[in-house]
């Protein structure tokens, strides 16, 4: 079944005393398109995050969003810069020394002097990846994938049962222009012919170029070849709604095709019923574009 380029996931990580965010949305676009907005300290990991989302997304644009806090449930502990304090205890004693001032420095004091107590960051190793963080990173990058996997199955669902449906309407008016063919030369020989008994008032006509006219007609009338060929397109349709493949361009190819077949059948009519039928597949083509174009 064919997926919906529209959709939604969502995951979260706790590791190394921060909560991260994962979030990722798509919506159609003509190519696949990945845009990550995360941390800059992670940049290291961008290219390999890039890479596992488009295994997975094959069309659309898809915004990816990465925050982290601080999980106050798991924090971790201060840690003491003993290089920090010691240097602070060098400087009291050189003061007591050199100066003497009272050198003595409680651990009250120290504790309240800069870059003594530190939180470790385990969320990052400068510009080098962290194995264990690219690990996280990547498990959430898969968990929101599976959310948003899952929409874009729902959404594709119904969009291809309602393109279905307007096949099926397209299908039936199919099957009335076969009927229709044939008499639009019938009706043309007896409108044809009428006329020329009301010009010639009963006067003998030729029938040998009469019959050349109506010939001709019914030449550049005849639509057997598009309703073969859109007969086809249907049925190529319905087997590209029911595959797994991204198959959304294929689908605009072939109905920029039944647009094609559909206006020249359009062009060749002289039947006002038939037009009137062409009118309608061209409205159901277009509600048909309109859709397809939200498939992967």
């Amino acid at each position: 079944m064919s997926h919906s380029m529209t959709g939604y996931g969502s995951s979260a990580k706790h590791y190394g005393g921060f909560v991260v965010q994962f979030e990722i949305k798509s919506v159609n676009h003509r190519y696949a398109e990945v845009v990550l907005r995360m941390p800059r300290e992670w940049a290291c990991y961008e290219d390999g995050l890039r890479r596992l989302v488009q295994r997975h997304v094959k069309r659309g644009r898809i915004d990816v969003y990465i925050s982290r806090e601080r999980d106050d449930e798991n924090s971790l502990p201060f840690m003491l810069n003993s290089s920090v304090v010691e240097a602070y205890l060098r400087a009291a004693e050189e003061l007591g020394t050199k100066y003497g001032a009272d050198a003595h420095l409680s651990a009250k004091d120290l504790l309240a002097l800069p870059d003594v107590l530190s939180v470790p960051d385990s969320s990052t190793n400068g510009n080098h990846p962290d194995e264990e963080w690219g690990t996280i990173l990547n498990e959430g990058i898969e968990e929101a994938i599976t959310g948003l996997l899952q929409m874009r199955e729902q959404e594709g669902f119904h969009l291809v049962t309602d393109v279905e449906n307007r096949l099926a309407k397209l299908e039936a008016i199919h099957a009335e222009l076969l009927e229709l063919a044939p008499e639009v030369v019938n009706d043309y020989r007896n409108r044809l012919k009428g006329r020329l008994d009301e010009l010639l008032d009963g006067t003998a006509f030729d029938e040998q170029r009469f019959a050349m006219e109506v010939a001709l007609f019914a030449d550049r009338s005849n639509i057997d070849e598009e309703l073969i060929r859109l007969k086809s397109h249907f049925e190529q349709c319905r087997g590209l709604l029911q595959s797994r493949e991204p198959v959304g361009r294929k689908l605009d190819f072939l109905i920029q095709e039944m647009n094609r077949e559909t206006n020249t059948i359009g062009s060749k009519a002289n039947h006002l019923t038939l037009v009137n039928r062409v009118v309608e597949m061209k409205a159901e083509l277009e509600k048909i574009r309109e859709q397809t174009a939200n498939i992967e």
